[in-house]
């Protein structure tokens, strides 16, 4: 009889074939057996409770270094880990920039078991590095190059189509868009009501996002170039990436999901402030529409802090971002408990979606052979969020006060329990994910 390290017994299991009643065994912090049966060094009773493969935020800012009184790389993965997630992409607008082998390297240093969750870095795209990409997004716990088309949190910005081109040329992994169009917000700065946040989609316009996506798609196609395009919030921009799926995956997030402008800014005013921007309840049953239609391939949190005192400053002086990380899977059980999707897609778009798209090794399925990441949920607990659930440096959440239905129990990373109800494990495990483009290239 196998004598395992761990067995998950009395859950329902979420195989790729589907939901199971069964156990787990792990052995070395990979899956040894679907069914498994003998002794453990660990036993963990999942009766009543469902286990997920570990969730997968490819869109975090974690801040650190240079930005560190609103995030670290140490408070950002523990928010993480207390909701579910077991591996974030973090992205590369820090100070200094994520745009040389130097600053990936240093990442990886400071990220080194000091984060909570498994991690890779993006590198930024800027319009002096292009030529070295091709060699920085090989480099071992790196999920590619990030691209901003405009401006947002720091100082990455490639906005002509010339450099935009040149970013293309280099490399050949997928490359992740923000895509919102540099000249057309410049034109429309007008737009913006000082002291009024309602008035910031009304500058960064609908019509600011779908000619950005235009552009970058026309540019990929000509570079045969994989393209990722993040947080989508218009239904006219999913539309189109339908239509090009042979080279663009895509991205929305829980806020852009669950938030309305016309609530949303009377109530929570900069704090609802984020690029791009939360649209009207329309805009919102529209990324519903195409969710339902399959067109989005992954959901990531866009963990964006700011401190209460910089989001306090008048609009437009105050930052865009709010935080997600821990309140990604939550909203998501909850949209589940209340209709809008089942747990099958969003399996799909927080684990298998990621993996599938980025090329991510051992990750986002429960398979034998597979990284041991479990993210365990009771999807009929009922709560509420509350501010000292919180663990974001930045300390707020624009869902605070919500009830919800459905909520992470325990997260589990290569075999570790690092979060059971709450409480969080006595040491970090993080470490590098692993690319099949960077393993096997």
């Amino acid at each position: 009889m196998a004598r395992y390290d761990m067995i998950l017994t009395g859950g329902t299991v979420h195989l790729p074939s589907g939901p199971v009643q069964t156990s787990v065994g792990v052995i070395g912090g990979r899956i040894a057996a679907i069914g498994a049966s003998g002794d453990a060094g660990e036993t963990i009773d999942c009766t009543g409770l469902d286990i997920l493969p570990g969730v997968i935020d490819t869109q975090v800012h974690f801040r650190e270094p240079g930005l560190v009184h609103k995030e670290d790389l140490e408070s950002g993965s523990r928010s993480a880990v207390l909701g579910g997630v077991t591996s974030v992409f973090e992205m590369p607008n820090t100070k200094p920039n994520t745009d040389s082998a130097d600053a990936i390297t240093d990442k990886l240093t400071r990220a080194h078991h000091r984060m909570w969750c498994d991690h890779a870095f993006y590198v930024g795209a800027t319009n002096h590095n292009a030529r070295d990409l091709a060699e920085l997004e090989r480099m071992p716990g790196t999920a590619g190059v990030k691209i901003f088309m405009g401006a947002s949190t720091g100082d990455l910005l490639v906005s002509e189509d010339s450099s935009l081109a040149d970013v293309l040329a280099s490399g050949h992994r997928r490359v992740a868009i923000h895509a919102e169009d540099e000249a057309r917000m410049n034109a429309r700065a007008g737009e913006r009501i000082p002291g009024d946040a309602a008035s910031h989609p009304v500058w960064r316009d609908d019509e600011s996002a779908l000619l950005a996506t235009q552009r970058i798609l026309k540019l990929a196609r000509e570079a045969r170039r994989r393209i990722h395009v993040l947080h989508v919030t218009t239904p006219a921009e999913l539309e189109l990436l339908s239509r090009h799926k042979d080279i663009a995956s895509c991205e929305v997030t829980p806020q852009h999901l669950t938030l309305a402008g016309e609530e949303a800014y009377p109530r929570l005013g900069t704090y609802a402030q984020m690029n791009p921007p939360i649209r009207s309840g329309a805009h919102r049953d529209g990324l519903w529409h195409w969710l339902q239609q399959g067109v989005p391939d992954v959901i990531g949190s866009d963990h964006a802090p700011h401190t209460a005192e910089e989001k306090a400053k008048p609009y437009p002086d105050s930052p865009s971002g709010m935080p997600g990380v821990q309140t990604l899977l939550p909203l998501l059980l909850n949209h589940v408990a209340e209709g809008r999707t089942t747990l099958q897609r969003v399996i799909d778009l927080t684990s298998a979606g990621a993996q599938r798209i980025f090329g991510i090794v051992g990750k986002g399925r429960i398979a034998v052979g597979y990284d041991a990441d479990f993210t365990v949920v009771d999807l009929k607990k009922r709560w509420t969020i509350t501010e000292d659930w919180l663990a974001s440096r930045c300390g707020w959440s624009p869902f605070t006060g919500m009830e919800l239905t459905g909520k992470p129990i325990g997260t589990i990373v290569r075999g570790n329990r690092v979060m059971w109800n709450g409480a969080l494990a006595n040491a970090a495990v993080g470490e590098p994910i692993r690319f099949e483009a960077v393993e096997f290239g």
